[in-house]
């Protein structure tokens, strides 16, 4: 195992492990994603979600590759999943206004009313939960969130050079 095991932060590392454990588990008991699936009014599975959910937190349309990069997921299974979400007329492609060639993908007024049932659910579960949190607290939980997700993506993709 890589890394000092000795080292004063060691022990606090190892102090958060059961904790985020614990939180998956609560929010995999809680079927939140699936209740959320379900609130979307549509039959779809968590990686078309996620495509529209990336195409709902874009101020503009994209393309494969930068949907695959948010994803974190290789562009021939983003491929895959715009086919379904066209055909099923939740997305639909047009031309990149920078390059003739290329294509974009939007949201449909359909992708955009599943997408936005979804992130009401999710939404609205997250603010039942913490609703006794207050506005300071729930800004430090946002920033070390980000935080730690930005520290996990640089080391992750460290790791895979």
């Amino acid at each position: 195992m890589a890394g000092d095991q000795s080292g004063e932060g060691f022990a606090e590392v190892m102090g958060m492990l059961p904790r985020i454990n614990r939180l998956s588990t609560s929010l995999s008991r809680g079927r939140l994603m699936e209740h959320a699936l379900e609130a979307s009014g549509l039959n779809l599975d968590r990686p078309a979600m996620g495509v529209l959910i990336s195409l709902r937190m874009s101020d503009e349309p994209l393309r494969i590759g930068e949907i695959a990069r948010r994803m974190e997921v290789a562009g021939p299974h983003v491929t895959r999943l715009v086919h379904e979400l066209e055909r099923r007329e939740l997305a639909r492609r047009i031309a990149d206004p920078d390059d003739k060639r290329a294509r974009r993908v939007e949201l449909t007024p359909a992708g955009t009313e599943a997408v936005n049932g979804y992130l009401r659910d999710i939404f609205g579960w997250f603010a039942e939960a913490l609703v006794d949190w207050s506005p300071a607290d729930l800004q430090t939980l946002g920033t070390l969130l980000n935080r730690l997700l930005d520290d996990l993506t640089a080391h992750t993709a460290r790791q895979q050079l």
